[in-house]
């Protein structure tokens, strides 16, 4: 199986997220499409896990030079 691509996977499941909401599928079908929905995103949010560690950040120190360092995403806060 070909590796599918972020942008790829993104859209087919805004198609299903469309399909989903227009309460044209049968019970069966709608299972379906929430299961290859829920593949997706989990494909999705490993591909963002690997892009957000691969990105860096420059700093730039007290001395005006500039230094690369891992970023780090911020944690939401809960209410």
């Amino acid at each position: 199986m070909a590796e599918k691509k972020f942008e790829e996977a993104m859209g087919r499941l805004e198609e299903i997220v469309e399909k989903l909401e227009s309460g044209d599928l049968s019970l069966e079908d709608s299972l379906k499409m929430f299961e290859e929905g829920m593949k997706l995103i989990r494909f999705c949010s490993e591909k963002l896990e690997e892009a957000e560690q691969k990105v860096t950040m420059l700093v730039k120190e007290s001395g005006g030079k500039f230094v690369q360092q891992p970023f780090e995403a911020e944690e939401k806060q809960e209410p």
